[in-house]
């Protein structure tokens, strides 16, 4: 095995990087191009609207995985001056130093280090930069425990449903419904009929949505105010 273990680095359609973990047999990202799927389906599809809502919006990630979706808020943020509280949960962080075999800082055009403090050894919420703190949690999914109605937005980012088909779950979708606000929103990149059952079956009012290059659709879940 090289220094990279179960990880090979894949350059994707749009130029940046993703991750394809061996030992579960799938990528970070998609091929077609990470960083305009992660646009497209987390900033575009969830976060884009609360831009006009209010400044400060709380976003829970599961599966933080490279921090790609992460970088992306922060670059959002500063450009719309909104403060984010970001909570990520992996239960297999990479290591710094394969975060920094990964090339979004030149795609993005921002200083390496910025990226590289998403993936710093900290067990405290944490502040990235400006109005963006980020609270990572080493754990399963399976085993987390979230406050009630505590987030705005969910960027759900686990590996697809073949291969973690614990995660996406009736069980799971119902804890994150109770995690999210009134009028909060959670996005996935996975439109399989048991997602949208699961999803349905734990209170959510879905949508499907086109998806970025190389994908159909995506999902968008809605805990509604009178969820």
């Amino acid at each position: 095995m090289d220094a990279l273990g179960y990880y090979r680095i894949l350059t994707t359609d749009d130029g940046s990087h993703t991750l394809f973990n061996e030992h579960i047999g799938e990528s970070y990202h998609s091929t077609f191009g990470a960083i305009q799927e992660s646009a497209h389906i987390f900033i575009q599809g969830a976060l884009d609207g609360f831009r006009d809502k209010q400044s400060h919006i709380s976003i829970l990630e599961i599966g933080f995985g490279t921090g790609l979706n992460a970088l992306l808020t922060l670059l959002w943020a500063e450009k719309l001056d909104q403060q984010i509280q970001y909570h990520g949960l992996e239960a297999f962080p990479i290591s710094e130093e394969l975060a920094g075999s990964l090339n979004y800082h030149k795609i993005l055009k921002i200083d390496q280090q910025l990226f590289l403090k998403f993936h710093q050894p900290f067990y405290q919420p944490y502040s990235i930069k400006g109005r963006f703190t980020l609270e990572k949690e080493i754990i399963m999914l399976e085993k987390a425990v979230f406050t009630i109605e505590k987030y705005d937005v969910v960027y759900f980012d686990a590996f697809s449903p073949e291969v973690q088909p614990g995660l996406w779950t009736k069980d799971i979708f119902s804890k994150l419904f109770k995690s999210l606000k009134k009028g909060g929103v959670m996005t996935t990149y996975s439109c399989k009929g048991i997602v949208k059952r699961a999803l349905k079956e734990s209170g959510f009012r879905i949508e499907k949505l086109p998806g970025p290059p190389g994908k159909r659709e995506f999902l968008r879940a809605f805990r509604d105010d009178t969820g």
